[in-house]
């Protein structure tokens, strides 16, 4: 098995995690947002950042498919949809990590389709160096390099998601 390098500590995606429940409870106040959370890499990353948001919400997931073990395919695909109406609902997208900026386009293309009265993009980790389609991040956690990502909730063909800090598979 190869080892992963931390990269972010678990202290500080703690830290990052209450900076940006913050910002999105003040932002949220008095709505009742609906959180998306994208499958299965989000879980952990949501789970906290809900508990740290502290105001009346909802929760749904929805699970994309992209990846071939360390290669995106190219191609996006819906595999669980929301159960929930959207229509004149604030959305709140909650993503462990933008990478190609693929995967979050087609989904935000799906969900304005539905016609919200808002969506907005939550993301621990953005990779900007690898961004094919330009993609607005309204709450981001941090910037990380061209590395292969694990832990927190991100894994290499379903192993390191256990991991509690990120790192990076060289």
């Amino acid at each position: 098995m190869i080892e992963p390098r931390v990269i972010i500590g678990r202290d500080e995606i703690k830290q990052a995690v209450i900076r940006l429940a913050r910002q999105i409870a003040h932002d949220y106040r008095g709505k009742e947002p609906l959180i998306v959370g994208i499958l299965k890499g989000s879980c952990i990353f949501l789970g906290d950042i809900i508990r740290e948001i502290n105001i009346p919400l909802e929760i749904e997931f929805v699970r994309l498919a992209s990846y071939s073990g360390k290669l995106s395919t190219g191609k996006v695909k819906i595999v669980q949809s929301l159960n929930s109406p959207i229509q004149g609902r604030d959305i709140l997208i909650v993503e462990d990590i933008v990478d190609t900026g693929l995967s979050v386009s087609v989904l935000l293309k799906y969900l304005k389709r539905k016609t919200p009265a808002s969506v907005k993009l939550c993301v621990l980790l953005d990779k900007p160096s690898r961004r094919t389609i330009p993609v607005t991040i309204d709450y981001l956690g941090f910037t990380v390099p061209d590395k292969f990502i694990v832990g927190y909730g991100i894994d290499w063909n379903e192993k390191y998601r256990y991991l509690p800090d990120i790192a990076a598979i060289d």
